[in-house]
């Protein structure tokens, strides 16, 4: 579409003038040219067709990704502009899809992106939140929750006539498919096909995000996650994820069908990615449709279900690994109980390891051991975590199937991280290498050249941008949040979810000794912004605890006109795709600081490398891909490794209150929790049992890592003085962030196992 004639399509969408248009209705006139235009580029080429099911979609806004990946962004910018009108503006009255929590959701929306962008037949299947996880308020220095409605009557969502009767042992629910199309960077438009209820009841909610768990008709699709603190929280899991894989085979056999598949032939025509555990259902109830609908023998229909589907494996944490009791199968979803009897007798009769069982003899169903017996492929998704997986984790697994395990690093879409959130860089790229990484983005290497690394000019206007990106960031905390942050300070960012193993809690302890320095007068040469984003998960109190840590820290400092000065600390509410949108071209220092060994990949890390800030972290995930291409000096790592630390937990020989009781610095950070002016700042019983546990667990092993890391963050503070030094550092870690393109995962994804 010539901007000539996107501006005849502008004019017929709107109601009045462009120039006369309110936002909003520009917003929607711009929606639905989008949608129009996104609609003729889809295509069903292919005999093959990939389905991605996942619990989460973290996909943002839509607008201006859809018009970059569409060539409108441009046109559309300039006629605007042309009319008084700006196209940020109009991106403000978009809601964002309440569809995802963190990385495992944002990966899903890169991997959406980068499908199509490189052509392939693949569409993504979750479910439609009305609520999503929630929205994050803060009250008393603490985290408070409310629902987090994005759903308008004019909206991504297209309304589908694919229905179907989803049965559940007490009753059956009748489900509607919504699509959001899915748009490539000059490439073929896919789907999101997201399934709901239609009997959902958004005003069941009440106090915050309450509701009643037992009234399945009205709350299935409310919220992503919903808490399983209790029983009837935990069965409603298996509702929700039951309603979300039941939908997804019945559309996969229907549309295969389409295609000419006999379903005895499924392999040919479809490939099933199960993102994580959340839709592991879907290999027993796809079983279960061809023998009960399609007249299938049951160890054939097994055979061609282990034929097409494959597992993404997110975590190393034993604790993540979904394991449910029998009884709430029974309770919830009794006809899949036959097949997963079948799936977990045969696996007895081959093999004499009570630890590779499906149904361990506590009665618990492991939702992780049915993906990896009968599933044709085990991905991790970084280096490190394949090995550990394969090493540790998951070794009896890979002993019995070493041919499934493969490693596909985890990537991100560099248009939205790159083209969309910080165009000033784009153009700085554009200048020197021409336009070619925008599709192929190992071409970013072409960066790191003498004649930029070496000409202070084009260092220091680097730095400028830099600078822009930091500024436009403080504008938009201080007109959205209230915040007041000093843009020439050093931005310092940690933003991911909050979890002990990402380690929060160090960041908070150095930022505690940081302001106890400053107090004693050593004061930094230029001053620190640590700015924190997580949400943490209602029922998760230690979670919480640290959020309350970080909320009375930032309070304490704030009112302090002796540390105010040189030290801030921030922590932005509702963290989501918007706010990492502003946050990430602004950082200076990225925060990946996980205990060696828990992180599987990350995708910040990213993210942030791609728009120049440098890392500072444990040699954990992703980070140790980084660090192998940036080298030792445009990186600050710090922390015990991996292999310390599995061995320490096998050991079990972890005390904590030996390091307390040898480092006066850690010890002095710890007791600050509980000091008068923590204590006059949050509530006590909080504190205490976040002192508590630091003091008597710490099982994320926050304190032997403390010293290592206040020396190199104190390294990384004294190097950014050096600006022509930092600025090379920020050039390199652009050049060398190529190879995490989602373009790069997928191709390894779709060589390696989906063969599309």
């Amino acid at each position: 579409m010539t901007k000539k004639e996107l501006e005849i399509a502008l004019r017929s969408a709107c109601p009045r003038s462009v120039a006369e248009c309110t936002n909003e209705e520009l917003y929607t006139a711009l929606l639905s040219i989008s949608q129009q235009a996104a609609r003729e580029k889809k295509s069903s080429q292919g005999k093959k067709k990939l389905y991605y099911i996942s619990a989460e979609f973290l996909i943002g806004k839509l607008l201006s990704n859809n018009l970059i990946n569409l060539g409108l962004y441009e046109p559309a910018k300039e006629i605007l502009l042309e009319n008084g009108k700006s196209l940020a503006a109009i991106e403000e009255t978009e809601p964002e899809p309440s569809l995802g929590n963190g990385g495992l959701g944002r990966l899903a929306a890169c991997f959406l992106d980068s499908i199509a962008t490189l052509g392939l037949n693949g569409d993504g299947i979750g479910l439609n939140y009305h609520f999503g996880l929630f929205k994050q308020l803060f009250k008393d220095n603490k985290q408070s929750e409310e629902p987090n409605p994005w759903i308008q009557e004019v909206s991504w969502l297209t309304k589908r006539d694919v229905t179907y009767k989803i049965p559940y042992k007490n009753f059956t629910l009748t489900s509607r498919m919504y699509d959001i199309e899915v748009t490539g960077y000059n490439g073929r438009t896919n789907c999101l096909h997201l399934f709901d209820v239609e009997t959902v009841d958004e005003s069941i909610v009440s106090e915050g995000i309450s509701f009643d768990k037992t009234d399945v008709a009205k709350n299935l699709t409310l919220f992503l996650y919903p808490d399983d603190s209790d029983r009837a929280g935990q069965i409603l899991r298996i509702y929700q994820q039951y309603f979300m894989v039941s939908n997804a085979a019945r559309l996969i056999l229907s549309e295969a069908a389409a295609r000419g598949s006999n379903y005895h032939d499924l392999p040919e025509y479809a490939v099933i990615q199960i993102n994580d555990t959340h839709p592991t259902m879907v290999i027993p109830e796809l079983i279960r449709l061809l023998i009960t609908d399609h007249g299938m023998e049951m160890n054939e229909a097994i055979d061609v279900v282990s034929r097409t589907c494959a597992y993404t494996n997110h975590t190393i944490l034993a604790e993540a690994l979904e394991t449910w009791p029998m009884e709430f199968f029974r309770e919830a979803v009794p006809q899949l109980i036959p097949i997963m009897e079948v799936l977990d007798d045969k696996i007895r009769r081959k093999f004499d390891d009570p630890s590779v069982y499906i149904i361990d003899k506590e009665d618990r169903v492991h939702m992780a051991h049915i993906d990896i017996h009968y599933g044709f492929s085990v991905n991790g998704v970084a280096a490190l975590h394949t090995e550990i997986l394969k090493n540790t984790e998951l070794h009896n697994f890979y002993q019995l199937y070493p041919e499934k395990f493969n490693n596909k690093t985890n990537g991100i879409t560099f248009r939205r991280w790159l083209l969309y959130c910080n165009p000033q860089l784009t153009d700085f790229i554009s200048r020197f290498i021409g336009n070619g990484f925008k599709t192929d983005a190992s071409e970013l290497e072409k960066l790191d050249q003498p004649a930029i690394s070496c000409n202070l000019k084009h260092l220091y206007r680097l730095l400028s941008i830099k600078e822009q990106k930091k500024a436009e960031l403080a504008q938009y905390l201080k007109e959205t949040q209230e915040i007041v942050i000093d843009p020439d300070s050093i931005f310092d960012i940690q933003i991911k979810r909050l979890h002990e193993y990402k380690r929060q809690q160090l960041n908070a302890l150095y930022l505690i000794h940081k302001y106890l320095e400053i107090k004693k007068g050593r004061r930094p040469s230029t001053p620190i912004t640590a700015i924190f984003g997580a949400k943490a998960a209602p029922a998760y109190v230690i979670a919480r605890d640290i959020i309350h840590l970080i909320l009375c820290l930032q309070q304490i400092i704030q009112s302090d006109p002796e540390v105010r000065p040189y030290l801030n600390v921030v922590m932005v509410s509702n963290y989501n795709v918007t706010l990492a949108e502003k946050l990430i071209p602004a950082c200076d220092i990225s925060e990946q600081i996980s205990l060696a060994s828990k992180e599987a990949s990350g995708t910040g890390n990213m993210k942030f490398m791609l728009n120049g800030a440098v890392t500072l972290g444990t040699d954990d995930g992703a980070n140790v891909e980084i660090h192998q291409l940036v080298g030792d000096s445009n990186i600050y790592i710090f922390g015990d490794s991996s292999d310390t630390v599995i061995s320490r937990y096998r050991k079990g020989d972890y005390c904590s209150r030996f390091y307390y009781e040898n480092s006066p610095e850690l010890k002095e950070a710890v007791d600050f929790i509980l000091s008068k002016e923590m204590l006059s700042a949050g509530d006590a019983e909080c504190l205490t049992r976040l002192y508590n546990e630091l003091l008597n667990k710490d099982w994320f092993m926050t304190f032997p890592d403390f010293n290592a890391y206040c020396q190199v963050k104190e390294k990384a503070l004294s190097d950014y003085e050096d600006r022509a030094s930092w600025a090379r550092k920020m050039l390199v870690n652009i050049s060398r962030a190529g190879y995490f393109s989602s373009d790069r995962t997928i191709n390894e994804y779709n060589r390696d196992i989906w063969k599309l």
